[in-house]
């Protein structure tokens, strides 16, 4: 099981100097991947509930973002071996065919070390700021994915679809990875999970209790299967939100939320499991506030795992 750490790109947290150390540290502590995320508004006055909070809240740290992309560009040029990935970029906020050319280019710059995490997205804020389509976004995302794939393994590159159109064209350089770089799908309703077993290498969950992912990883391979592909071929990227205690927690535990016993306890679940890899992210704790107590929160966790 690979073992990757978020990059402190959301929060107050979030500079140079921060994700210069914290990739330099995770390639030294022999971490295999970097992760970034996306989030590109913080509305006063939100019309979509936050998935993620009971309240439905904006946690603060959204307050700040760097993107995602160019800060996987930025620790690409201080590191060496270390993969490269996003958890997630939503597709409707993006041109398929602009998006392509960025993800190329940190793909050859890297050396072939990117990892590409897609997603749909949640808030009516930023669908609407970003003039994407909320309606038919599913439809769109399937056209979305063939589009990539198009361009990085065809040669010219024809494209012509409901949504977005290519004339044949000689689109260059193609990816460092063959036949292109791994794309891995965050997806929980059923539609979602659909394509992430037809068009995608793999999924990446979170927040959901290891008897859950292994019904949901179960029935996405038998899927995958159906649809006439290798079901080993999917991977399993889980993404674990940290939230340490000094003490353990006794009722309502969360996954990946307790005292490092339990943390541990969660870590060889995934690894029961089968999980490809599993990449840590304390940014919404009290670690993501502060460099240094990140920085050491990176040594104890590589040493549990």
């Amino acid at each position: 099981m690979r073992i990757g750490f978020i990059l402190p790109q959301i929060g107050p947290v979030g500079s140079p100097e921060a994700l210069k150390k914290v990739a330099q540290r995770a390639e030294k502590l022999g971490y295999d991947s970097l992760w970034t995320t996306e989030r590109l508004l913080y509305p006063l006055a939100p019309r979509t509930p936050y998935p993620a909070a009971p309240d439905g809240s904006l946690p603060e740290e959204y307050k700040q973002s760097l993107d995602p992309l160019e800060s996987l560009s930025f620790v690409a040029a201080h590191t060496k071996r270390i993969a490269l990935g996003t958890s997630v970029l939503d597709m409707p906020y993006y041109n398929p065919v602009m998006l392509a050319r960025r993800l190329t280019t940190l793909d050859v710059l890297s050396g072939g070390r990117l990892r590409v995490g897609l997603g749909l997205g949640w808030s009516v804020d930023e669908y609407e700021a970003t003039g994407a389509a909320f309606q038919d976004r599913g439809a769109r995302a399937d056209e979305f994915l063939q589009v990539l794939k198009t361009i990085w393994t065809t040669d010219p590159v024809e494209f012509h679809g409901k949504f977005f159109h290519i004339a044949k064209s000689v689109i260059q350089p193609k990816p460092v990875q063959k036949p292109h770089p791994p794309i891995y799908i965050a997806a929980f309703a059923p539609k979602a999970l659909e394509r992430v077993a037809k068009m995608s290498d793999g999924w990446n969950p979170v927040m959901i209790p290891v008897e859950g992912m292994a019904q949901m990883f179960a029935g996405l391979k038998e899927t995958a299967q159906a649809a006439g592909r290798d079901p080993s071929s999917l991977q399993l990227i889980v993404r674990a939100n940290v939230v340490l205690t000094r003490k353990p927690v006794d009722k309502n535990r969360g996954f990946f939320c307790g005292s490092l016993e339990q943390i541990g306890e969660d870590i060889a679940a995934c690894r029961k499991l089968g999980a490809h890899e599993l990449f840590f992210d304390p940014t919404f704790s009290k670690d993501g506030r502060s460099l240094g107590r990140l920085l050491k929160r990176m040594k104890q966790l590589r040493e549990l795992v």
